[in-house]
Order: C-alpha cells, then sequence, then structure tokens
C-alpha cells in the first residue's frame, strides 16, 4: 500500500480509539486498514495472559475487555514484549511490519521494534520519537492506511473524535 496514505491519531485513553474504531466501522470503512498499538497492560494484583482459544483469543487484565473487543474487529491481534515500552498490545497491518522488523533484525538508531516497524510503513524518525513517547506515556497510536478516497473518509469520521491528529 502506498505510504503516503497513511496518519496516525493518538488516543489518551483505550476508551477514546475503542470509540474511533467503532465509528469507523459504523461509518461503512474498512477497519483492515487500521493498526492500534498500545500498551494497556499495568503490574496488577489480576494476572495477565494472552492466548489463543480456536480462532477467539482470550485477554486477561484491567484492558482485557477492551483489547478482547478490538482484536474481533481488527486483522492479526498480537501482543509482544518490547524492552523500553514493556508489554505492547497491537493489532492490523502493523503487526506484519513489526515481525518483519523482527525477523530482519532492522536496527533504527534509538528507537525500538515498534519504532523500527514505523520506519518501515514510511514514519519519520520524528514521528517515530512522537508515537514511542505517547506509547510510553500509556496511550493508543491508531494507524489509518487507505486509498486517497477512504483516507478522506477516514480524517472526516476521526476529526469529530477526542483525538489529536500528528501526522
Amino acid at each position: 500500500m502506498d505510504n503516503g496514505q497513511s496518519s496516525f491519531y493518538v488516543f489518551n485513553t483505550h476508551i477514546e480509539a475503542q470509540e474511533a474504531i467503532e465509528s469507523l466501522h459504523r461509518s461503512g470503512f474498512d477497519v483492515t486498514k487500521l493498526s492500534l498499538i498500545g500498551k494497556g497492560y499495568h503490574s496488577e494484583e489480576h494476572p495477565v495472559g494472552f492466548y489463543t482459544a480456536g480462532d477467539k483469543i482470550k485477554s486477561w487484565g484491567v484492558t482485557g475487555a477492551f483489547w478482547g473487543g478490538i482484536w474481533g474487529m481488527l486483522l492479526a491481534p498480537a501482543v509482544f514484549f518490547v524492552p523500553g515500552l514493556g508489554l505492547v498490545g497491537m493489532a492490523g497491518p502493523l503487526v506484519a511490519a513489526l515481525i518483519g522488523a523482527l525477523e530482519g533484525a532492522v536496527v533504527v538508531g534509538g528507537v525500538s521494534a515498534v519504532g523500527a516497524a514505523l520506519t518501515q510503513i514510511g514514519a519519520t524518525k520524528e514521528e517515530v520519537i512522537r508515537y514511542e513517547t505517547a506509547l510510553k506515556a500509556d496511550k493508543y497510536v491508531l494507524m489509518v492506511q487507505a486509498n486517497a478516497d477512504d483516507f478522506a473518509k477516514a480524517h472526516t469520521v476521526l476529526s469529530n473524535l477526542e483525538a489529536w491528529k500528528t501526522a
């Protein structure tokens, strides 16, 4: 897909990120063109886990219901431990870029594997630093990859929400 048709939105909470994805879904936007990244996992008294049962993903933790719902809508759900970020939940086409970065041992000076994946899809180093900083602050990064018409539709839907557009 043309990397020039990617945009990123940062949400302060998982509720805002979920509202954005659900709004896009209700508008008829193809949610397979979305990727979401967020930590959402913290040390707590409850266990945190991730496993598959058939074609369903099971998760526990404070945001388990959130990730379960998101993983039901988006492609390629995954959880990774990323040094410098911790446990990161993600879904969407960006998962393949992260796996490619890990398998290819991509090293981009001073950024994590998530940063390397973002670089592979066309994000600048400055953007990568901004998104990694947002993730470290427990925010959620939504990536939209689409053709010009779909991109405009997504932008219209998301501009009505409490997101700040970063690229």
